[in-house]
């Protein structure tokens, strides 16, 4: 007998998901536990494992849509299905063939619009898989012609090049961003204040103790460790920064769930470290660098994006010198970090230079006074500044 395969509950609020990328074909071999197929939802893109050892008897649903409960492929349980039935006669053996790429959805789609095969592409994706990026890439290099003897058309005047549109569907992923960067925008009074940061300090620290860090915890000791810290000792001082708004209720959270930013292949996600203010730096190095790893991997949980309690998002990682960042509801604050430049600044009546970040504090002004943001940017340059105060939490 068949066993069904259906789309489980893959965190709260999702009802559906995309059918991404098949895995196995039907009449393949499966084990346990074995990724079957990609499904694609609104926050992250994860792998359906099968339940069982069998056989991938049949594909119910090959793309599109899937609601949570649906069943999308039949399954063979146990060993004997697993054996390849026995055939009326010996065939002869096939010449060797290259192993088929593996196509993602978005790529394919991109690449049938392109009029490129796709599968003849080097991937970049785990697993060899070919993304989108490697269709664009494709399509964008120069293809050499061999010269003709005789122009079949006069030659086209500059400016006159093809000009041509590409439409290419929205994920799941993007869509859910683009809806919730909008309703952030229009659904809350936005504001955003700004200071910087001496970041000599905590550079010369890293340098210091960079080495005996990563030999005796094995990670490397980055900067968003220090400011992790920095932002729950502020909202312990400035709790106002770590609430929401319920209907006519304010709600104070006496907890410290850190949302990171982190970009990934399809879009910005915002995993969460849970607890923040129980962990020891190594501690939160090592979430943030699993967490980086399983995002570009597009291994990352639903239920790992869900919640939190306030937000730093790093674009100084892409180069950016100063943003304003957008809010993550029902969040009332987000802060952003920027990228480190040396430049002149006075120091005691001296002009001197130093690495200096540029720090923004997004909030929401229904919530949180101008006061408030201001002091906890204030605090959190402090800190930033003199990171002993990080210790011994003064």
């Amino acid at each position: 007998m068949a066993l069904e395969v259906k789309i489980p509950a893959v965190g709260e609020s999702i009802t559906e998901v995309e059918i991404g990328q098949w895995l196995k074909k039907e009449g393949d071999a499966v084990g346990v536990d074995e990724p079957l197929v990609e499904l694609v939802t609104d926050k992250a893109t994860l792998e359906l494992p099968s339940p069982v050892a069998g056989r991938l008897v049949k594909i119910l649903v090959p793309s599109g849509q899937a609601k949570v409960g649906d069943v999308v492929a039949l399954l063979e349980e146990g060993a004997a299905a697993v054996a390849s039935p026995p055939a009326a006669a010996p065939a002869p053996a096939p010449s060797p063939a290259a192993p088929e790429a593996k196509v993602m959805p978005a790529a394919e789609r991109l690449a049938a619009q392109a009029g490129v095969q796709a599968a003849t592409l080097p991937g970049t994706g785990p697993g060899g898989r070919v993304l989108k990026e490697d269709v664009q890439r494709a399509v964008a290099a120069p293809t050499p012609t061999p010269s003709p003897a005789k122009p079949s058309s006069p030659p086209r005047a500059i400016g006159q090049g093809e000009r041509r549109d590409e439409v290419v569907p929205m994920t799941p992923l993007r869509r859910r961003i683009a809806e919730r960067l909008l309703s952030a925008k229009q659904n809350t009074a936005m504001l955003t204040t700004f200071n910087e940061a001496d970041m000599g300090m905590v550079m010369d620290l890293r340098k210091e103790y960079g080495e005996s860090f990563q030999k005796k915890y094995g990670l490397k000791l980055g900067f968003m460790s220090f400011f992790v810290k920095a932002v729950v000792q502020a909202l312990q001082e400035i709790p106002q920064l770590n609430a929401e708004i319920r209907g006519t209720d304010i709600v104070y959270h006496r907890y410290y769930d850190i949302g990171i930013a982190v970009g990934g292949g399809e879009g910005l996600v915002v995993p969460v470290i849970r607890d923040a203010d129980r962990l020891s730096m190594a501690q939160i190095e090592a979430i943030i660098a699993d967490y980086g790893a399983r995002v570009r991997e597009k291994k990352i949980k639903p239920e790992e994006l869900m919640g939190g309690t306030f937000t730093i998002t790093n674009g100084g990682i892409y180069g950016s010198l100063n943003s304003t960042p957008i809010l993550n509801p029902p969040q009332v604050g987000i802060l952003g970090m920027h990228a480190i430049v040396e430049r002149p600044v006075a120091k005691n009546g001296a002009v001197v230079i130093r690495p200096m970040m540029n720090l923004a504090l997004s909030y929401d002004h229904r919530i949180v006074d101008g006061r408030e943001a201001v002091t906890f940017l204030k605090r959190i340059k402090e800190l930033i500044e003199n990171p002993v105060r990080l210790a011994l939490e003064v």
